[in-house]
């Protein structure tokens, strides 16, 4: 059903209405209420506008009466900007950044918090250390706020959903080749077929084989996501699906700093070893959901996933540079270790490191969801329950890496600033803080959300999530056994008032935990276990407005406080005092700001996606001699701004804009201590741009240019001492087939 008829026949019901009320010759008749009629269709999103976001949401609340941020990038959005990746995604997501990740893993930074294990895959947990593919997806969600009352632990300034590609009815053909800048080349094959009325099957594949401008940095991957769809009934589906990905690259920590600035090198210098530096991630996993609707206002949904992921990455990366001049004479211990007898000037050698790690997690997670509506006289609810299960099982283990070959026992060896590769031999072994540990987790949670609509103007949503989550921690080096066990309540309280259908004004509390096993779950030892989890409560009040049926508008004002954050008690081993190494819990940090953004078609012609974010994020209390209260948090830029315009001339030829602007940021979080030197990423505006080529229905056609200006830049940071320098220009060919 197309939404053009599925609007005509919701506008005509009032008038159904008025005509049998006031049809009859008698004057004494009154209006009669007609009982809901619910259409169910498709729904699909227009352009660069989405209508819902049930896998984020879990109801088919329309989007506009959501009361709490959720952006949503359709793939038409996605496509248009030729993103293959979440981070490049998120720079048109107000209030969401992103961190380096040790560059081999996604990081992104939401509400200033920064986070390697918020990421769902149509609602489900995908929680591994990874980069992951868009080749497979229709949409990309982003939930800003803690969101314990719908999906539990973690998330605690946002989450990040993909939604995937599932086997319908309709034919689907299609292929992309892509090409470009940094022997760029990629290829991606969507293709979909129904077999029988009540059976169809779609396979998405990629594969890709490209360069990059840092220098030796390369990257791999390939993937196949076949899909089936058995619709039994007119009232039950299911859909299942397997997924085999493949992710292999070099982990590229970027260069360093000097007196307070990243060094200036050319964007493409690697420092450290890009040969010792490769890093793979496999992911194996199946998906099975079943659904059915036992009436117009009910639904039942259960999914299973099974996801097997094993992750490797091994760096050779950058360290400090050295402050005062540095002297190694002929026959003394050599110092810089790895450089010949010299003296050497402030600024002019840089130390190199190495380790790797490895991480084997296997996760089973069962979540069923119930819908369903309840009339109450002049009150209506829309309930939403629900009881997920899940099980993880995670092998980590960690090795340094020794330049034995420089003296034995050596892990720092030095190399110019201006020559910042080293090729020495390494050896791999654990030092004596290597993690060597296998952890169990395990989930149950009951959560109940109910939507009560008092009238058409004011809607009440009230939640609570129960979560059992235990996590059991064997260190193997000493043979130690940890565990912890948290019960978790997660509540959600909001209001929402609609003086017109297409406007939304909302104001909402929600809250969620993150326990002492951190967002990768294994971070349980002898000091922490027992201390009660971080807390992260946001407060929010926002406005959702439909300006028009195909353009969104959305403004938030947050506050989120993050508390119970563990950090060293300053008496222990005193006198008196609590034994050494003993934590207490203080205030963390809290971060107040406002989030615009602007989605959809302003004309036929011209598409628009724009964010905007005002941020004040800060440390709360003392937290160590460099981490004091007022410090500004890394990563998180007071302003950051980024539009993307796409117009089209006619029905063959477009064009696209976009800027990204983003103000300084910290490369770790500021150190207020006296004569501290505070490494900053300057601000920066970048330009990029499109052209679009339709030669038919069939054949399209794409240039992307990335930093059009060739702007020189710093784009993110892990440390003072690791900053990924931007990408100069750089171009890509797309060429999409559809059969």
């Amino acid at each position: 059903m197309s939404s053009k008829i599925f609007r005509a026949g919701v506008i005509s019901l009032p008038l159904l209405a008025v005509s049998a009320a006031y049809g009859s010759d008698s004057s004494e008749q009154k209006p009669q209420v007609l009982s809901t009629v619910r259409i169910n269709a498709e729904v699909k999103d227009q352009g660069y506008k989405a209508e819902s976001s049930p896998s984020t949401a879990k109801t088919d609340t329309p989007l506009r009466d959501v009361p709490q941020s959720i952006s949503v990038l359709t793939r038409q959005t996605l496509d248009d900007l030729n993103v293959q990746n979440i981070g490049d995604a998120v720079q048109y997501v107000p209030g969401v950044g992103t961190a380096q990740g040790e560059g081999n893993r996604e990081t992104p930074i939401i509400r200033g918090n920064t986070s390697t294990g918020d990421f769902f895959l149509d609602g489900m947990r995908d929680d591994v250390q990874y980069y992951r593919d868009l080749y497979n997806i229709e949409r990309l969600e982003v939930l800003k706020g803690a969101n314990g009352a719908l999906f539990g632990r973690g998330g605690v300034g946002g989450l990040i959903n993909r939604v995937s590609k599932e086997a319908g009815f309709d034919p689907v053909r299609g292929m992309t080749l892509q090409f470009g800048s940094h022997s760029n080349k990629r290829v991606t094959t969507d293709v979909g077929q129904a077999f029988t009325d009540s059976v169809a099957f779609r396979v998405n594949g990629l594969y890709e084989d490209s360069d990059s401008y840092r220098d030796d940095v390369t990257l791999k991957r390939y993937g196949v996501n076949p899909t089936l769809t058995w619709r039994a009934s007119d009232a039950t589906r299911a859909t299942f699906g397997v997924e085999y990905f493949h992710d292999e690259r070099v982990a590229d920590r970027g260069v360093s700093s000097y007196l307070g600035r990243p060094l200036d090198t050319d964007a493409g210098t690697f420092f450290g070893d890009p040969a010792q530096s490769p890093t793979h991630a496999t992911v194996k996993m199946a998906n099975l959901m079943v659904e059915h609707r036992f009436s117009d206002t009910m639904v039942l949904r259960n999914r299973t996933r099974y996801g097997d992921y094993e992750k490797f990455y091994q760096n050779v990366f950058p360290g400090i540079v050295n402050a005062p001049t540095t002297t190694n004479p002929t026959g003394a211990v050599v110092n810089p270790a790895g450089l010949p007898a010299g003296t050497y000037a402030a600024g002019t050698i840089v130390q190199i490191s190495a380790y790797n790690n490895s991480t084997d997690r296997k996760n089973v997670f069962n979540q069923t969801d119930l819908n369903f509506v309840v009339n109450s006289g002049a009150v209506t609810h829309k309930f939403l329950t629900g009881l997920e299960l899940g099980r993880q099982e995670t092998d980590n283990f960690r090795s340094t890496g020794f330049f034995d070959s420089v003296t034995v026992g050596t892990t720092i060896v030095n190399a110019l600033v201006t020559n910042p590769r080293t090729t020495f031999p390494l050896s791999w072994r654990q030092n004596g803080t290597d993690a060597d540990n296998s952890g169990t987790a395990k989930i149950a949670a009951l959560y109940l959300q109910d939507e009560i609509a008092f009238n058409p103007q004011f809607t009440v949503v009230a939640g609570l999530r129960y979560d059992s989550f235990k996590v059991d921690l064997r260190n193997n080096r000493t043979a130690q056994d940890f565990s912890s066990k948290d019960n978790l309540l997660s509540p959600r309280l909001a209001l929402v008032y609609k003086p017109a259908e297409a406007l939304s004004l909302y104001t909402s509390y929600t809250l969620t935990y993150q326990p002492r096993a951190g967002d990768q779950l294994a971070s349980l030892s002898a000091t922490n276990s027992a201390l009660d989890p971080e807390e992260f409560t946001n407060y929010e009040v926002g406005l959702k407005w439909d300006a028009t049926e195909n353009l969104a508008f959305t403004a938030a004002l947050f506050k989120l406080e993050r508390v119970n954050v563990a950090v060293a008690d300053p008496t222990a081993g005193t006198p008196g005092g609590p034994p050494a190494g003993t934590l207490m819990l203080v205030d963390g940090q809290e971060n107040k700001g406002i989030e615009l953004g602007l989605a959809g078609n302003v004309t036929d012609k011209w598409s628009i996606l724009a964010a905007a974010t005002y941020q004040d994020a800060e440390i709360s209390s003392n937290q160590s001699g460099t981490v004091l209260q007022g410090s500004r948090l890394s990563g998180v830029p007071k302003t950051n701004f980024s539009l993307w315009n796409r117009y089209d001339l006619s029905s063959c030829w477009g064009f696209g804009l976009g800027i990204v602007n983003r103000a300084e940021i910290f490369a770790a979080t500021e150190n207020l201590s006296a004569g501290a030197t505070n490494v900053t990423l300057p601000s920066f505006t970048r330009v990029d741009g499109a052209v679009y080529f339709a030669m038919n229905e069939r054949w399209h056609a794409q240039l992307n240019v990335e930093n059009l200006l060739d702007k020189e830049y710093f784009q993110f940071a892990n440390s003072n001492t690791n900053v990924t320098p931007g990408s100069p220009r750089a171009a890509r060919v797309v060429v999409t087939a559809q059969f």
